[in-house]
Order: structure tokens, then sequence, then C-alpha cells
């Protein structure tokens, strides 16, 4: 399959997941106080994951997959994708909109395709190495020169960092999300003080194709893949920035306490 194909297919993917995910939040609103909201959220990142994993072995049989859910454990391959079937699940837990699925295929040891899906906010972003970024189908295009950026950060950030940056904080709940607005030029920095690979496996790419620049601050970085590593286990603080000046901005501005 070729290169659109595999766009094609995760875009696809990603809105069939949606889909599943926007039945259980639905339905939460009506069962909610009859329920743990946990074990709801667990039904639905469950029943998305099973339409993406089911998706992906039926057409790429001999490509890796990563996920919390089936296995997180990188095997080698040439081609492995790397998918969170429910990012923002806290968000989705309590009724917010900020939640989406993401969906990467990493070859050679990084990023080659990210697709960003958030079903409830009609917002689709996707990449493709050297092919730049869309959203909702169109060529992205970027905001720049806007004084009236954001830090999107995680709730994490300001026990572990001191910050002195000229942006306005904002903890969206995703980090999907938050590397989206670093793609589009609404956030000028996103700083995630934990996240796993397939939180930010399609974000990384994204960030990338916008013009952005990832930054790993503390830990291994995931790129170049490790064989037989478990990235269930494996922790890395990352920086996106919207360009190479606002990465040495916040650098500069976000120190370990």
């Amino acid at each position: 399959m070729g290169h659109t194909s595999h766009l094609e297919f995760a875009l696809h993917t990603a809105r069939a997941a949606g889909e599943v995910l926007l039945q259980y939040f639905r339905g939460a609103h009506l069962e909610r106080r009859f329920k743990s909201d946990h074990t709801l959220v667990t039904a639905a990142d469950l029943a998305a994951n099973e339409v993406i994993t089911a998706a992906l072995r039926e057409a790429y049989p001999y490509e890796g997959l990563i996920t919390e859910e089936a296995g997180t454990t990188y095997r080698g391959e040439e081609a492995v994708w790397i998918v969170d079937p429910l990012d923002g699940t806290t968000n989705y837990q309590w009724g917010l909109p900020i939640w989406g699925v993401s969906i990467a295929r990493w070859v050679g040891d990084k990023p080659a395709l990210g697709v960003l899906h958030f079903p409830l906010l009609g917002e689709t972003y996707a990449a493709q190495r050297g092919r730049g970024v869309t959203f909702n189908g169109e060529t992205l295009r970027r905001k720049s020169g806007l004084p009236l950026t954001f830090f999107a950060c995680c709730s994490r950030t300001h026990r572990r960092y001191n910050i002195t940056l000229p942006h306005k904080t904002r903890i969206l709940g995703a980090v999907a999300y938050n590397m989206a607005q670093v793609a589009a030029g609404n956030a000028a920095l996103n700083l995630e003080v934990t996240p796993k690979l397939w939180d930010v496996a399609a974000g990384w790419l994204i960030v990338e194709e916008s013009g952005g620049v990832m930054h790993i601050m503390e830990g291994e970085s995931p790129i170049p893949l490790q064989p037989g590593a478990d990235y269930g286990k494996m922790h890395f603080s990352t920086l996106a920035a919207g360009s190479p000046a606002l990465l040495e901005e916040g650098l500069k501005g976000i120190r370990r306490k």
C-alpha cells in the first residue's frame, strides 16, 4: 500500500474509533450517576482500541503495533503503528470535550505518519513526513507572529519545574490536543512531564511538519525506537515548541526545581 493509502487508512480508522467513543460518551451522561465513571472510560477505551487493532491486523498483519491495551513492547519491526485509542481520558470521564484518537505509524525508528482526531471538537490533524500538516483535509494554515499564544502543559508541570515564560498557562488535559495547538500556532510551547510513547507518537510528527521542534527535557528520547524496549515502562519529558526560537525561550524559562 502506498503513502496515501496509509494515511487514508489511518484517517478512516481514527474516525471509526471516534464514533465508538462518541456513543459511549453520550451514554455516559445517562449512566454516570449509576456507575463509576472509570468503568465507562475503560469500556470506551477498550472498544475504541478493538476497532483500531482489528482494522490494523486485517490491513497490515506484518507491521508492529504498540498500544497500552494490546502490548507495549517494540519488537523491532521496520514499520510499527503506535496508538492511543482515547487521549484525554480524564476529560472524557468528566464530560469535557477535549479528547480524541491518536494513530501514528513509525518507520525505521521514527515517525512517518500521524493522525489526531477530536470528534466532539470536529478537528482532525494529519501529517506525513516531508508533506506538511493538514487540518480537516486542508493544508494547515499556521498562525504565526501572534503575541497571543499560550503555554500548554500538564498538571504535574508546576510541581516539577519553575516556569517563567511570557505566556499565559493553560492545562487542557490531553497531550495530543496540546501538541496540535503548538502545530496550529495557538500554543507557543507544550510541556508534558510524564507522557507515554503513544501520547506523543502522532503529535511528534505533526509538530515537526508544522515547522515546530520536539525536545526531550528529561529521560531517554524515544527516537530511535529500541527493539525489545517496553514503552509501558519508559519515562521521558517532552517540550514541543512552535519554532527553534520558541524552543530557546522555553529552555530559558523552564527550570527543574
